[in-house]
């Protein structure tokens, strides 16, 4: 795309808005307080642009009590505007087919500056042996996102390391040993609930665009790389990159990619 024509849709598109969805303490908050680089909690604005109480929200992002119109920005980076889809997960109808409409509505909408770019999906691994349950399997066969990709997040994957631990001194290891050995154990237990999530959704009608495992603390450049590779129009790549002038790893490894 020819650089003025990017800027010009750029300005029109103003802010790169994304829908956080999972299940409460699924790590949603760390995850967007990484991405835009602070520890504060975001300011949240309705869907008419006027500023909550913020006492009044306090601890809806891992609660779920919020308006899924509602706009959750940090002031470190205002370049994004994140939604929550606000506990769909518990199997409320009500809340699926809310959250659902505004996907659609979203996705579609001739305003430009309201559509949703793209949908990061948070799983947590702290309960491995249930990742996907009955909510998960519903969005993905009943939720038709169009163009704007989904991408699976593993998270909390370092909650793993502790299984890996477990694991070995069962198998008769000291723990100074099974402390030692734990790692590659770990990896491969990653590699197995990846695999096992693929497995899962990939079958259902409308399957994430790709899948990522994040860990406490981790750089967030694989999930900006990954949602900017998942997006099909080169501005909206560009909008995402401008959002992140600060982090050089993403800018050059987004000019190598072109």
């Amino acid at each position: 795309m020819d650089p003025a024509k990017a800027k010009e849709h750029i300005d029109r598109i103003g802010r790169f808005r994304i829908l956080v969805m999972g299940r409460a303490n699924a790590g949603k908050t760390t995850i967007l307080q990484r991405v835009c680089n602070t520890t504060d909690n975001p300011e949240i604005f309705n869907g008419k642009g006027e500023k909550v109480d913020a006492a009044v929200v306090h601890g809806s992002l891992t609660r779920g009590h919020h308006n899924i119109e509602d706009e959750l920005v940090f002031q470190s980076n205002p370049g994004f505007v994140f939604h929550d889809s606000c506990g769909f997960e518990s199997g409320s109808v009500e809340q699926f087919e809310r959250m659902t409409k505004f996907v659609t509505d979203r996705a579609k909408t001739t305003q430009l500056d309201k559509r949703i770019h793209a949908i990061w999906f948070c799983i947590p691994l702290t309960e491995s042996h249930r990742m996907v349950m009955a909510a998960e399997r519903k969005f993905f066969d009943g939720c038709d996102t169009g163009h704007v990709p989904v991408i699976v997040l593993l998270t909390k994957a370092d909650t793993l390391s502790v299984e890996a631990v477990e694991k070995l001194m069962g198998q008769g290891m000291s723990v100074g040993d099974a402390m030692r050995e734990a790692k590659m154990v770990e990896e491969k237990m990653l590699h197995e609930c990846l695999q096992r999530v693929k497995g899962w959704l990939n079958e259902k009608s409308f399957p994430p665009k790709d899948y990522l495992s994040l860990t406490e603390g981790a750089k967030c450049t694989p999930l900006l790389t990954c949602t900017a590779n998942a997006l099909k129009e080169e501005g909206l790549q560009q909008l995402l990159i401008s959002t992140q002038q600060s982090n050089l790893e993403l800018c050059m490894e987004y000019a190598i990619m072109k």
